[in-house]
């Protein structure tokens, strides 16, 4: 729930203006107190106006401040559609969340209702009512109007820094590795390479674990299904990932009792539910639990600048070298089963993960595809594959090793020019010495 409000781009504008409200009610009755009582020293400071000229102020502020709030609406909307079309739709979360981009309009809509709220308390003197005009709320607004323009000039550079392509590639990036940090340990190097045992795999007579609701797999929630696993005496295995596309009716995971004795019907029935119910899916794949989501935009990046449409092999180079930091730091990571144990360490839930050679398969199979004719691209992937297999451990080292013939396979097939193909060449052999553990220095990247 948390993620989906932080998505959203109407909470914070919507909290300004019920603040702008609460203010407008309020501070002309704090007005209404204290006019008599203000300094002389302080009122120099003040709207000093009368009735005609606060109502003027106050129309003046309401109208372009409104008139703010659609372009800021509409430049935000070109933006969302900019990104969409010309990098990914997977993107628009990126905006979306964008804190600046909702406090910006959460400050001008309550600028805005900030006005007419007090303008509704400003009185004439006539035969009915005594003239009222309500100082410190009109100086308030118009403090509030220097903000919104303030906030219009800075918005507009904020909004210039951010559709550039580089700058969307950054924030991908930094939000991929602070969810990497969150949900994925550093690798135990006491415990080697051979680590702890493989987990236990589902028995043929296993009770599969249907899917709820159709949709994309967004967030596990890991206490219920331990809970529930306890509860009847069983043992988890939930085999689909963050991230996964998920079928109503379909197994997305199996469960088993730990003693061996069967499960009442009951049990049974109550054990499906709770799982289907400890699983959330949603109708598009978020950050919140999905490692691989980061990759997966900067893949995306990489497919689109490379269609024929757009012919951009620079800011697939630069999206590759993204993609390889979050290779590298996802390397020297546990990347194995995630496990639940009970109070007495007995295993009861398995939860599946991307593994690296998954990870890798994300990074590169699309580039290679669609880069395949572009030497500047796959020097790139190759260079990816050096610096992984680095940073990478033994046991990591055949989905590398994979990667680098599949490589090699898309050149042969490719019409090069002889220097290209030794350049591509010596770049795989320094991949095989990485693999070995030695680094030489070169001038071919």
């Amino acid at each position: 729930m948390r993620d989906t409000v932080r998505a959203q781009l109407w909470p914070l504008p919507t909290l300004g203006v019920v603040l702008a409200v609460a203010a407008g009610v309020g501070l002309p009755r704090l007005d209404a107190r204290i006019q008599h009582d203000i300094p002389p020293r302080l009122k120099d400071y003040l709207f000093g106006g009368g009735a005609d000229a606060a109502r003027t102020v106050l129309e003046a502020i309401a109208g372009s401040l409104i008139s703010v709030t659609a372009l800021t609406f509409s430049l935000t909307v070109v933006t969302l559609q900019l990104a969409s079309s010309q990098f990914s739709p997977r993107l628009l979360r990126t905006f979306t969340a964008d804190r600046y981009v909702q406090t910006t309009l959460a400050l001008f809509l309550a600028t805005f209702t900030y006005a007419l709220t007090v303008l509704r308390t400003v009185r004439t003197g006539d035969d009915e009512h005594v003239m009222f005009v309500p100082q410190v709320s009109v100086t308030v607004a118009f403090l509030l109007t220097l903000a919104s323009v303030l906030g219009l000039v800075l918005f507009l550079s904020h909004l210039a820094r951010e559709i550039r392509v580089e700058t969307m590639m950054r924030s991908v990036h930094s939000a991929a590795g602070r969810t990497i940090r969150r949900l994925v340990p550093e690798k135990d190097l006491a415990a080697g390479d051979s680590g702890a045992p493989p987990p236990p795999q589902p028995p043929a007579d296993a009770v599969p674990l249907p899917v709820g609701t159709s949709g994309f797999l967004t967030a596990v929630d890991e206490k219920a299904l331990l809970e529930s696993a306890v509860e009847a005496d069983a043992v988890l295995l939930i085999d689909r990932h963050p991230g996964s596309s998920l079928i109503a009716g379909t197994p997305m995971g199996a469960a088993w009792p730990r003693t061996g004795e069967p499960f009442s019907p009951e049990t049974r029935t109550r054990l499906v539910r709770k799982a289907a119910e400890a699983v959330t899916t949603g109708a598009e794949r978020t950050d919140a639990q999905d490692v691989a989501f980061g990759l997966r935009q900067l893949t995306d990046i990489i497919a689109k600048a490379l269609s024929p449409g757009i012919n951009d092999p620079t800011t697939a180079v630069h999206a590759l070298s993204h993609s390889a930091a979050l290779l590298c730091e996802l390397a020297h990571r546990d990347l194995g089963p995630r496990l639940l144990r009970d109070g007495h360490h007995r295993l009861r839930v398995v939860l599946r993960r991307p593994d690296l050679a998954d990870l890798l398969d994300l990074a590169v199979t699309q580039p290679l595809r669609y880069g395949a004719a572009e030497p500047a691209v796959l020097n790139r992937v190759l260079v990816l594959l050096r610096e992984l297999a680095w940073n990478s451990t033994p046991d990591q080292h055949p989905p590398i090793v994979a990667a680098l013939a599949r490589l090699r396979s898309t050149t042969a097939a490719q019409d090069f020019h002889e220097a290209e193909r030794a350049v591509l060449a010596e770049l795989a052999q320094q991949v095989e010495q990485a693999l070995a553990g030695r680094w030489t220095h070169d001038r071919t990247h």
